[in-house]
């Protein structure tokens, strides 16, 4: 995990997600899945261009359940963008640097 990407944890998920003053994408994933390796270096890599504007964090769902039950989260990589601890975008699956870039920009203006 890049020095920009946050380790969301079922234990600092409220402080973290629900009531940052800044937008969070959070990425439910696991160690095991081949589409989560695939994206980790896509976050780790676009994470420092929206300092300030986006937290971008990480949580791993064999560690921490909690957070992906609340959610619904059913399968990995599921990306989900929070607005004041509010869920406003839900992205499934792996996908392009410029894909994902669009979508969070999108969400951003949203």
């Amino acid at each position: 995990m890049g020095e920009n990407v946050l380790k969301v944890t079922d234990a600092n998920f409220d402080s973290e997600v629900a009531k940052s003053s800044v937008p969070v994408l959070v990425d439910f994933w696991a160690e095991w899945c081949g589409p989560c390796r695939l994206m980790s270096p896509i976050l780790d890599e676009i994470a420092p261009a929206y300092k300030g504007k986006v937290k971008i964090g990480k949580l791993n769902v064999d560690e921490n359940q909690e957070a992906p039950t609340k959610f619904g989260v059913m399968n990995i990589p599921t990306m989900i963008f929070f607005k004041n601890g509010k869920e406003t975008e839900r992205i499934v699956g792996a996908m392009s640097k410029g894909d994902l870039q669009k979508k969070i920009d999108k969400a951003l203006a949203g």
